[in-house]
């Protein structure tokens, strides 16, 4: 089983945030996978089905990103998962956007949502695909980029990196770590 966890912050207002790509490659995944996640529990929106023959679940905390950590500490407990069970999808600003990065352990990168996580489950060995969202332009203030929607130009990055993910998320669980990060970093 693998809980696939996607960071963002609840609420329409910031459903088109670049914060926000993690809630909504979990939404693509739900989608293509047939996987509801309407269900709450442990302060998260969860889903459980299978993808590529494997169990997983899926997983948007409702805690907003400062906070991610409690949720899945919860998740955790709730179904009996560990750090090598868990896959985290969040924001980058150091990737150019659309870009990804699968990588297991190391620190936050100062990303406040893994901060939150690596504290709450005392351990950094989790696997993360980190999502490149882009720098903001030259003297704007990062918390204001990462908190405004993507224009129309970079949803149409953003809408094949969503399939990426999903295919990236697919060869992790039927290739294994190495195999998807030499196919796919």
């Amino acid at each position: 089983m693998k809980l696939i966890v996607g960071l963002g912050n609840p609420g329409k207002a910031y459903a088109g945030n670049r914060h926000n790509i993690g809630f909504r490659c979990i939404n693509r995944l739900a989608r293509l996978h047939a996987i509801s996640t309407k269900q709450r529990q442990c302060q998260a929106q969860v889903g459980t089905g299978q993808i590529a023959g494997t169990q997983v679940v899926l997983a948007k905390p409702r805690t907003y990103m400062n906070l991610s950590g409690k949720s899945l500490n919860s998740l955790m407990q709730r179904f009996r998962a560990g750090p090598d069970d868990i896959v985290v999808i969040h924001d980058d600003l150091d990737l150019p956007l659309g870009k990804i990065r699968l990588y297991q352990g190391g620190g936050s990168g100062g990303h406040k949502g893994l901060e939150s996580i690596i504290s709450c489950l005392e351990s950094r060995d989790f696997l993360r695909i980190r999502v490149g969202i882009g720098r903001p332009p030259q003297g704007d203030d990062p918390v204001d980029y990462v908190l405004g929607d993507f224009t129309p130009a970079e949803e149409k990055v953003i809408a094949e990196t969503l399939d990426t993910v999903s295919q990236t998320i697919a060869c992790l669980l039927q290739e294994g770590v190495q195999a998807t990060m030499n196919a796919f970093n």
